[in-house]
């Protein structure tokens, strides 16, 4: 089997390379590195089933020659971070948006099947805990920046989901909640690996709002051997969530993580204006409901949110390796 991965530098991208390559599968990446690195891939270049490409997914010639030559498509490429979303909002909607309509239209001229990543931003407002796939979308009003992403990856989805119904093409759309581990950055806003390197760095742990909103967060191995599994099963349903349903408080989390890293650092709260200027909303609550996922493939979250925070402190303190190994090439040298 041969896939490809737009977004395949990022963090989840290049997880998901690894375990694509585990498993025997010829491995094509294209990232632009606009959030990507190329260091989350170094490791994999010297494999002979591994290929990489930097370019945008907006190049529609290379995007429709690396789908041809692929039989599935992990579309993962996407603008991601409440603080880049907040900052550029015409960036964010043009590159979800578009980029995965050209993704969709290069997939459909040969019926290819495309995994679409969406995201927990998508239920928006809504107070149904927890969330399932069916369930209202609820979105905040337009004056509100933020917004603007969980509409972005909606829209997404209605792209995704016509194409299937009219065009007959194979889709399937992952909805992910909060995904964490090694190699993620707290540049645009992600709040496990915010906390912890602030923590090992003996600075001071900030918290947005009052940090009583809760969270559920997922370890990126199970997230990407989600994604594969459900890749490669049959089922009628094409929406599902992928996660934990382990539910914390963003207090909570910094306790955790003091706690686990041993740290002295203090926590300290700002309000969302300081961070984001006015008309700034954020998500009470994000659980997520995984019957369908866990009825599809038998899906289960594999570490708990110690364990995770662990993981991802030793990512920073190069403790130990990440999880997923990398089998050496079959070729002499």
């Amino acid at each position: 089997m041969r896939a490809m991965i737009t977004g395949g530098a990022g963090f989840i991208g290049s997880h998901l390379a690894e375990k694509l390559i585990n498993l025997g599968y010829e491995v094509s990446v294209l990232d632009d590195l606009s959030t990507g690195s190329i260091a989350n891939i170094s490791h994999l270049k010297r494999h002979p089933r591994f290929h990489y490409v930097i370019e945008s997914v907006m190049n529609r010639s290379l995007l429709a020659e690396l789908v041809d030559d692929c039989d599935i498509v992990f579309h993962l490429a996407a603008a991601v971070g409440v603080r880049l979303i907040v900052d550029s909002p015409v960036r964010t909607l043009h590159t979800n948006v578009h980029g995965t309509e050209l993704v969709l239209e290069a997939a459909t001229k040969k019926k290819k099947r495309v995994v679409i990543t969406s995201t927990s931003e998508v239920y928006g407002k809504s107070n149904r805990i927890p969330f399932q796939e069916d369930d209202d979308l609820v979105i905040g009003s337009p004056v509100c920046a933020r917004w603007s992403y969980a509409c972005s990856k909606a829209m997404d989805e209605f792209l995704a989901l016509s194409y299937h119904r009219e065009r007959r093409l194979p889709v399937l759309i992952a909805r992910l909640f909060n995904t964490v581990g090694p190699r993620q950055i707290g540049t645009y806003g992600m709040v496990l690996p915010r906390f912890v390197s602030s923590a090992l760095a003996g600075k001071p742990l900030t918290i947005y709002g009052d940090g009583n909103q809760t969270r559920c967060f997922g370890w990126v191995g199970d997230v990407v051997s989600a994604l594969v599994s459900l890749a490669e099963v049959e089922t009628e349903e094409v929406i599902f969530n992928i996660g934990s349903d382990e539910e914390v408080t963003i207090n909570q989390l910094a306790a955790v993580v003091k706690d686990i890293t041993g740290s002295d650092s203090p926590v300290v709260h700002v309000s969302y204006e300081q961070v984001y200027g006015m008309h700034f909303e954020d998500m009470l609550r994000r659980v997520p409901d995984l019957s369908r996922i866990r009825s599809a493939i038998g899906y289960a979250p594999s570490k708990n949110l110690g364990q995770i925070v662990e993981a991802v402190a030793a990512g920073f303190t190069g403790h130990k390796k990440d999880d997923v190994s990398i089998p050496e090439p079959m070729c002499a040298d």
